[in-house]
């Protein structure tokens, strides 16, 4: 190849990335002018891989706690006090299963594999909420998850439905429809409990004495230990942070908590009227940190029915593949026959 070839070519190489750095540039300058006018990004729609990933990351841990959720409540199943209480409760487990099935769509039209986001999940690649990492003692625990962990998930939800990706956001809509009602079951349930006797009262204090401080340590760690906030935020993936949910939950619950007649286990617990708000004091970060890291005290035992569950399901999944094969052969071989139109 001569110098002038060499030349040419390294000038058409040039301007080639040039023309293909204008054309991403362009496509970021759109991406970002959709998010700032507060519309949606859609799966077609070019995206930034770490607007890509984060989503993936968030829907999938949303996704996983859906479905690891079903077990502290689904102990209870067989257990329920009557007829009614295991209709509700069965019909509670189904909602989660289902919140989950429609995360896990969310985040296939990212580009992920849901057998993918199991696998990382088993193995421990992937988290799912800290809150279902401990037990459920008494059918008071029950009444309790609705109270505190379904309205912990609308305060931290709700304004999801605003989410700049339009699948996210859509799948939220439905789920933020039936964790309200989860709530509102739940806390019935306690209500019904406190009208009985002193010991179902006692059962009930106790539930909200354990399930507090787990509750406001769902919301994540404070805003100045939090590594994506600031991000996530700009793509408006998320709206508010930790801090703004978790003091949003407190004000929300205090009175609900003096309605039904228990004391929220927090000395320091009072209404600033300067702040407009209610003071309340630091959960133990090192607790959920351990939480997270694997020592809680059920995270074995949820893995492993999960793992289990997954592992017990095999043929399920390898019989529904074997009948799409066999379903999609077949329509092929119908176009075949009819051969081209007209």
């Amino acid at each position: 190849m001569s110098n002038v070839e060499v030349e040419n070519d390294a000038q058409h190489h040039a301007q080639h990335h040039a023309q293909s750095g204008t054309g991403e540039r362009r496509l970021q300058a759109h991406f970002d002018r959709t998010i700032s006018h507060n519309q949606r990004i859609e799966p077609r729609d070019w995206m930034p891989e770490g607007y890509r990933k984060t989503l993936i990351r968030q829907i999938a841990q949303h996704a996983h706690s859906e479905i690891i959720g079903m077990q502290p409540e689904g102990e209870w199943i067989t257990r329920a006090p009557s007829l009614r209480r295991k209709a509700i409760l069965f019909a509670k487990v189904q909602d989660e299963a289902g919140h989950g099935l429609y995360l896990y769509s969310a985040a296939e039209t990212l580009g992920a594999d849901r057998a993918d986001l199991t696998e990382r999940l088993i193995e421990g690649r992937q988290k799912y909420s800290s809150i279902f990492n401990y037990p459920t003692l008494n059918f008071a625990d029950v009444g309790v998850i609705g109270w505190f962990v379904d309205g912990a998930a609308i305060c931290n939800q709700v304004p999801l439905c605003r989410s700049s990706y339009g699948p996210y956001a859509r799948a939220m809509v439905r789920i933020c429809k039936e964790e309200s009602f989860h709530q509102r079951q739940g806390y019935e349930l306690l209500m019904t409990m406190m009208r009985g006797t002193e010991a179902q009262r006692q059962m009930v204090q106790d539930a909200v004495d354990r399930w507090w401080w787990p509750s406001l340590m769902m919301f994540g760690p404070p805003d100045s230990e939090s590594s994506h906030t600031v991000q996530s935020m700009a793509w408006r993936i998320k709206l508010h942070t930790n801090d703004e949910l978790r003091q949003r939950f407190v004000d929300m619950t205090v009175p609900q908590a003096e309605k039904l007649g228990v004391v929220l286990p927090d000395p320091q617990l009072r209404w600033n009227n300067e702040r407009g708000h209610h003071d309340f004091s630091t959960p133990d970060w090192s607790e959920l940190k351990r939480v997270i890291d694997g020592d809680g005290p059920c995270n074995a035992q949820r893995m492993a029915r999960r793992r289990a569950a997954h592992e017990e399901g095999a043929w399920v999944r390898e019989a529904a593949g074997a009948y799409a094969a066999k379903q999609a052969a077949h329509e092929a071989g119908k176009k075949r026959q009819e051969g081209p139109a007209g």
